[in-house]
């Protein structure tokens, strides 16, 4: 009997340590803040925004499914701004050309702070597995959805509904 809890011991600590560190964005904590420079010339922290919903995209412009959600996320900032919900774009630079994170930018007339993160510290302390990935936070700073991968309209209107004040 002894041997069979020391294997499961084992086992258990082996399928943790592969699985890396806990993903700092877990449900029901506390967002890691960040500071980062803006595409137009400033710096955003998350703190500047706490009071208020936040709904943080992760994404690049070389990502074919970034380009397919924005649409969706730019329909629900402008249909839920009356609720003060602020929308953060995190752009990945430290992986790509600034004329391209431009040029998304402009294509899809993005009208919400577009940040830059230049050395990855912002995708580190989210523990970031790729982009897209969406992160929904409640007006106390606390995570209330993760969304990896493309996000859906059905998984926006999910994340609002976690964050947003009942109409």
């Amino acid at each position: 009997m002894r041997l069979g809890s020391q294997f499961l011991s084992i086992a258990l600590a082996t399928l943790l340590t592969a699985a890396g560190r806990l993903s700092p964005q877990t449900l029901g904590s506390p967002a890691p803040d960040f500071t980062l420079k803006t595409l137009a010339g400033g710096t955003a922290s998350l703190s500047d925004y706490t009071g208020h919903p936040v709904f943080l995209n992760f994404w690049a412009s070389w990502c074919k499914p970034c380009r397919g959600e924005m649409s969706d996320i730019i329909a629900a900032y402008d249909a839920h701004s009356d609720q003060h919900l602020q929308v953060l774009a995190i752009n990945l630079t430290d992986q790509e050309r600034m004329k391209d994170v431009r040029r998304f930018v402009d294509e899809f007339r993005m009208p919400f702070p577009v940040l830059l993160d230049q050395k990855g510290k912002a995708r580190k302390s989210y523990a970031l597995r790729g982009v897209p990935t969406s992160v929904f936070i409640d007006a106390q700073g606390v995570v209330r959805l993760v969304n990896p991968g493309p996000i859906t309209s059905e998984t926006i209107q999910r994340g609002l509904a976690e964050i947003l004040p009942a109409r």
